[in-house]
């Protein structure tokens, strides 16, 4: 009796887990073809490339605002690993993702994809 209990206790356990994870977390393909990964790191979420010349490499690290809204900072490793206010915006299997300057009044955008 005691094992079916500590088995029901763990399997309740990881989908608490499960149910916690949010929607920006998981494997993205990126226009230029590469990948990458989000997960959580720190309080904030981390994106990293999964493959290509930045293997490894974070490019941006961003906050949950709600209703599908992300900010934090993106770097831009083709501009020598630049550091740029971030801000995502999740719709569907889209990751909308921007990096700016002074204050917004500058964007660039790019759209990954849900792999």
């Amino acid at each position: 009796m005691r094992q079916v209990f500590l088995a029901a206790a763990c399997f309740s356990l990881a989908m608490v887990g499960a149910a916690r994870a949010d929607p920006i977390e998981g494997k993205w393909r990126m226009p230029s073809g590469y990948d990458a990964k989000i997960a959580s790191c720190g309080g904030a979420f981390c994106l990293t490339y999964t493959n290509g010349p930045y293997k490894g490499k974070t490019f941006g690290q961003m906050q949950p605002k709600g209703g599908g809204q992300y900010a934090g900072s993106v770097t831009d490793y083709t501009k020598g690993g630049k550091q740029y206010s971030g801000k995502g915006n999740l719709s569907g299997n889209t990751l909308s993702i921007s990096g700016c300057v002074l204050g917004g009044l500058f964007c660039r955008s790019q759209s990954l994809n849900r792999l």
